[in-house]
């Protein structure tokens, strides 16, 4: 039997989403878990559209500061990666806690175009401030997925 968890985001101390998910794989840094589009109706973001039917194969690290979620419509077309900056993930208690960071990385599935998102609301987030380090590492973290997102292989290379 698959086991089953639920993935808390956070942001600010406060809940952003909860949802379940299948896990699918876990070799004791990266858990991956497999969850239908969680939020209501579709959030068309222009690049992309998240709607129901839409199935993410999500990447959460307990030692990295981000989680990349491949992104394919129901019958298993691939859209592309979301990638949120995150501190690194908790695994207790049948749960994924994570962090965001407000920081996000958008890879189309061909890996042609390669968005950068929020680094405004990052900047207005007092996190620079508040902790210096986690911010340090939340700019570190944006860097190195767009890296690897124009790296031969993309971010497919970084999942396999």
């Amino acid at each position: 039997m698959t086991p089953q968890l639920t993935v808390v985001l956070t942001k600010a101390g406060r809940t952003k989403i909860r949802y379940p998910a299948a896990q699918v794989a876990d070799d004791g840094d990266r858990i991956s878990v497999r969850a239908p589009w969680a939020a209501e109706g579709v959030r068309d973001f222009g690049f992309v559209r998240f709607e129901p039917g839409d199935v993410f194969i999500e990447h959460f690290w307990r030692t990295r500061w981000y989680a990349v979620k491949e992104v394919r419509t129901g019958d298993g077309v691939l859209k592309g990666w979301y990638c949120d900056v995150t501190r690194p993930a908790l695994v207790q208690s049948g749960k994924i806690l994570v962090e965001d960071l407000d920081l996000d990385l958008w890879v189309s599935a061909d890996g042609t175009s390669v968005l950068r998102l929020d680094e405004d609301e990052f900047a207005e987030s007092g996190l620079t401030a508040s902790d210096p380090e986690a911010a340090a590492q939340a700019v570190r973290a944006l860097d190195a997925l767009d890296d690897q997102a124009r790296s031969a292989g993309g971010l497919a290379a970084l999942l396999t």
